[in-house]
């Protein structure tokens, strides 16, 4: 049985994070989860994640600017953004890591987990 694989997540919205805890538990991950990008940050610097799940529009510091600093940090971690807006589609020249995936506002949780189990098996 392999170690349970650690996300961290950051997402503003409460009750959107609570969800997400939730499911991504229930399919046997470890997660951390903030409320802003700064201090998820700051957890990344604590110890290591395999995946960054992370809101694209956060105060503080938004979901691009913490996955490019993530990869500063480790570059071998995963990111998936989650983003209520389909027009904020990452442009190549957005500095963000170059294999990460997006997934849009509303999505069913079975997705999510399945993007997330595809993406760390990858």
């Amino acid at each position: 049985m392999r170690d349970t694989m650690k996300i961290l997540l950051a997402e503003d919205d409460n009750d959107m994070r609570r969800f997400l805890v939730k499911a991504l538990q229930n399919a046997g991950y470890d997660v951390a989860s903030f409320d802003n990008g700064l201090s998820a940050y700051n957890r990344l610097r604590e110890e290591p994640f395999e995946l960054l799940l992370t809101d694209i529009v956060m105060p503080e510091m938004d979901g691009i600017e913490l996955a490019r600093r993530a990869t500063e940090l480790d570059p071998d971690i995963k990111v998936m953004f989650i983003t209520g807006f389909a027009a904020v589609a990452l442009n190549a020249d957005s500095e963000t890591p170059k294999d990460a995936k997006v997934l849009s506002k509303p999505f069913h949780l079975k997705d999510l987990v399945g993007e997330v189990e595809k993406l760390l098996a990858a």
